[in-house]
């Protein structure tokens, strides 16, 4: 899966940030991040953070034969290994340009520069010696991975212990722990790896640069040094022209880091070293810090309680006077009391539904119309004749409207009798009535 690209607006906002001297995490030019180291159970195996950089180093070791030509020296081997789990820009068991990179360079830092004493690791000249093994696995990715996986390196060698052994003859014993203590490597010195990052064709320059800015830089330098100001290694990558005074202010900034980066490292093992022969707890668990719940303590505040009288009766005259009280019953209807202020009852009065009943019941006489009033009006309309016309006008200044007459079928009525006519038509209100109680 390859990494999701910077836009053009995040690359121009970064560009201009570093010409004004600042950087997303607030730090200056020359800044390094903070280094933590914590060591696991076992000997050989720590993590270290740098900044948001996280690399766990493991080291192992067994009985091998010697190369042929160095019959008398033992073997050191480096791995490092990119997962997805640290970027999903990197994938499994594929080896990439930068993974190839970097673990030819951690080989040129640790093994060419001789920080290890090989010849101590050898048992038997010729047949066995011993083979150490680093691995170091990326953990999160965060910018500049070589020097974290540089100091994960040496820290885990430091820290690391192998059995102890004995020979006689051609017999070769391996002790356990329990049997015999194990024995510390021989190390000559620490050298450690400090990378810096050129913008604008070395126009400007940052050191431990993080996971966005190297997107945006022009090209790498790469120094590692030891304590002692002495260079291991020295790389370039990018393709920039770089001038030998930029080169020497690099490499005295570099003898700078190292020193602080060693001294943190040697505190880090000589506490474990304390830890582990007063028969402390040691671990990764041990080194989480305990993010404790303070959410339910509170701090004790100091009370004057001098003066508390004179200080109620103040706060009473200066509160607002109470609100008018009725201690007597208050009778709104019949039935009905009410003591204090709230809303009027309405238990008194009458529900929408008996209203309009009432109504219904009071205007039944108008409802019941004369029959003889509409045979007046049909025998009215049939004496009008087809072809006359009806003018309407309800003054003489307003226009005069001419109406022809529609056709209007003549009604016809079947014989029936008076009280059959009131009857039907006490049965049809009282259907309108239900229905709009209902509604």
């Amino acid at each position: 899966m390859k990494e999701t690209p910077l836009s053009n607006c995040e690359k121009r906002f970064l560009l201009r940030a570093i010409e004004e001297r600042k950087r997303l995490d607030g730090r200056q030019s020359y800044d390094y991040r903070n280094v933590r180291v914590s060591f696991g159970t076992d000997y050989g195996c720590c993590v270290v953070e740098l900044g948001k950089t996280r690399v766990l180093g493991q080291v192992s070791c067994e009985l091998v034969a010697p190369k042929p030509n160095r019959a008398t020296e033992g073997i050191l081997f480096f791995n490092l290994e990119l997962s997805p789990m640290a970027s999903p820009a990197f994938e499994l068991g594929r080896q990439s340009e930068l993974l190839v990179k970097l673990n030819r360079l951690l080989e040129r830092c640790l093994r060419n520069s001789k920080c290890i004493d090989t010849e101590s690791l050898c048992v038997v000249a010729g047949e066995k010696v011993w083979q150490i093994r680093v691995d170091l696995h990326l953990l999160n990715h965060d910018g500049n991975i070589i020097d974290a996986a540089s100091i994960a390196a040496i820290v885990a060698l430091c820290h690391f212990r192998r059995p102890d052994i004995s020979v006689q003859g051609e017999e070769i014993t391996v002790y356990t722990p329990e049997e015999r203590d194990p024995v510390p490597l021989s190390i000559h010195h620490m050298p450690i790896c400090v990378s810096f990052a050129f913008f604008k064709q070395g126009t400007y320059l940052l050191v431990d640069p993080s996971e966005r800015e190297e997107r945006v830089m022009d090209g790498l330098l790469v120094i590692a040094m030891n304590k002692h100001h002495e260079i291991c290694t020295i790389q370039s990558s990018g393709g920039i022209m770089l001038l030998k005074d930029q080169v020497l202010r690099c490499s005295k900034i570099t003898g700078v880091k190292v020193a602080e980066i060693t001294e943190l490292i040697q505190k880090a093992l000589e506490n474990d070293r304390k830890v582990r022969k007063e028969g402390g707890k040691c671990g990764f668990a041990e080194s989480i810090p305990n993010q404790k719940i303070t959410a339910f303590k509170m701090e004790r505040a100091p009370v004057d309680a001098n003066d508390v009288e004179e200080q109620a009766e103040e706060i009473i005259m200066k509160a607002d006077p109470p609100l008018d009280v009725f201690a007597k019953p208050i009778l709104w209807t019949p039935g009905t009391a009410q003591i204090g202020e709230g809303v009027e009852n309405s238990w008194g009065e009458l529900e929408e539904s008996e209203r309009g009943e009432e109504e219904d019941d009071d205007n039944d006489p108008d409802t019941l119309e004369d029959p003889k009033m509409e045979m007046e009006d049909v025998s009215i309309v049939s004496k009008t004749k087809k072809d006359d016309t009806i003018v309407l006008s309800d003054s003489e200044e307003e226009e005069v409207v001419i109406l022809k007459p529609e056709k209007v079928p003549k009604k016809t009525r079947t014989p029936t009798s008076s009280k059959q006519e009131n009857s039907s038509k006490k049965v049809s209100n009282k259907k309108r009535k239900k229905k709009r109680v209902s509604y």
